[in-house]
């Protein structure tokens, strides 16, 4: 997630305590991008180290177990100097500064950063949430919101498939049509996984 102080409420044990925070990267990498102009050496080196993170994940192409031995050897070397960079950048800046409120930035959100360094399926950034709510928030722009509670629920209820049937590689439109007709001739539910069979 981003910064959004409600999430980290919610992480706290008297808000629901139930799931573990970790931040986005490219979050941080934007607020460098909005200083660079003004602070082009020490944001520029920021920015290439968050490049360098981002270089580790491709390395391991998708395979879990490599990603963690890669996380381990050489994105946690990048981490580390990512912040002790970030202190000593702080120490010579002002903090109202653009340079100073990307630095505070980052650090406030410090252990949920480091956090997807020791488990491989965090991601290093929000990216593919983001651009999977985009559809929906661009929707109910479009169509005025649901405009009931009943309303609300069937347009989660859909969304929820269709971006299900998205992250495991069915067409949308044909897991639809498959899970309304075994609904309506067997009265049983068909997930989007289930045409992967």
């Amino acid at each position: 997630a981003d910064g959004y102080s409600a999430y980290e409420a919610l992480a706290k044990p008297d808000g629901g305590g139930k799931f573990k925070l970790a931040h986005c990267w490219a979050h941080v990498r934007r607020k460098y991008v909005d200083a660079e102009d003004n602070y082009p050496g020490p944001c520029r080196e920021m920015l290439d180290l968050i490049r360098d993170l981002y270089l580790v994940e491709r390395k391991a192409n998708g395979d879990p177990g490599q990603l963690a031995v890669l996380r381990h050897a050489e994105s946690r070397p990048i981490v580390e100097k990512i912040q002790a960079r970030a202190i000593d950048y702080y120490a010579q800046t002002l903090p109202e500064s653009g340079l100073g409120k990307a630095i505070k930035y980052m650090l406030r959100l410090w252990p949920g950063l480091k956090r997807f360094l020791d488990d491989p399926t965090i991601p290093l950034d929000n990216n593919a949430t983001e651009r999977a709510l985009r559809g929906l928030v661009v929707g109910r722009k479009n169509h005025y919101g649901s405009r009931s509670k009943r309303g609300t629920e069937v347009a989660a209820l859909f969304y929820g498939l269709i971006e299900t049937a998205k992250l495991v590689g069915v067409e949308p439109r044909q897991h639809l049509l498959e899970a309304a007709v075994a609904a309506i001739t067997r009265n049983t539910v068909l997930l989007p996984h289930d045409l992967l069979a």
